[in-house]
């Protein structure tokens, strides 16, 4: 009776299977369609060594942050005409701009982005007002940041060997006179909740490229930016351009601000 009731166990479980033996070959394809699908999706790293980068993100007082944080000589500085995560590029949005015109410094090498040395919207100037401006200095090897009205203006060893992104100052070692820097160098929407960007370097002179995700006021963005840097490791850095134009595109992270576009960023070269 035992073994006739195994057997009838057996053949049942038979039935069981082979009813169902479509639906589960369809469940098998179609999981397998989504995973190629997702990974479709995903934006595409193989053309970037692993260690070009370091994706980051936390959230400091309510602030949600995201970072790239990487080496100066990583750094491709990109003239586009696109939101950032519809480039095939890793990186963040750069300066400041208008109808298409570069409002802040972007030179690599003594050569603007756009156009030539002197002309308007290149990439030459920070325009109205001397400003914050990102420099490496290839041949000492050293950040700082310089405020200039023009590229001519800029500090550095060799001339054929730098970069300088311009934005407005942070003044992260001054926090008795950043405010009033940071609005004699005209920083739109002050006070107000907005998304923001920043570079910011720290003392092993990496660059972190910092996005909000959160809206945030400047101070808010900046005090941020100290506490997760780390108040005795950060040096300095620049606010970028903010709002709609804080985007970011990695591997892992892709935000779109208001998915309008911008004409320039802070890019990592591919290898």
């Amino acid at each position: 009776m035992l073994e006739w009731n195994r057997k009838e166990e057996t053949a049942g479980m038979i039935r069981f299977i082979r009813a169902r033996l479509p639906l589960l070959v369809m469940a098998f394809l179609f999981g397998n369609l989504i995973a190629v699908v997702f990974t479709a999706l995903e934006p595409s790293g193989a053309d970037l060594r692993s260690d070009t980068y370091t994706y980051q993100k936390t959230t400091q007082n309510g602030i949600k942050l995201h970072a790239l944080r990487t080496r100066p000589n990583n750094i491709a500085l990109k003239h586009i005409q696109s939101n950032v995560t519809l480039t095939d590029e890793f990186g963040i949005n750069g300066g400041f701009f208008w109808n298409g015109d570069l409002l802040s410094i972007a030179v690599i090498n003594d050569q603007p982005l756009v156009g030539q040395q002197w002309d308007y919207g290149s990439g030459w100037y920070n325009i109205d007002v001397p400003k914050g401006t990102l420099v490496w200095d290839e041949i000492t090897g050293s950040f700082s940041v310089q405020v200039a009205i023009d590229a001519e203006q800029l500090r550095v060893t060799d001339k054929g060997h730098y970069w300088a992104q311009g934005g407005v100052s942070m003044s992260l070692q001054q926090d008795d006179q950043w405010v009033q820097q940071a609005l004699a160098e005209d920083m739109p929407a002050f006070a107000e909740a907005r998304l923001r960007s920043g570079a910011v370097y720290d003392k092993s002179q990496n660059l972190w490229l910092l996005v909000s995700e959160t809206p945030c006021t400047v101070e808010q963005f900046r005090t941020a930016a100290i506490e997760w840097v780390g108040r005795t490791q950060v040096v300095d850095g620049v606010f970028l351009d903010g709002d709609g134009s804080s985007q970011m595109r990695s591997a892992q992270i892709q935000l779109k601000g208001d998915t309008r576009e911008v004409y320039q960023m802070l890019a990592l070269k591919k290898k």
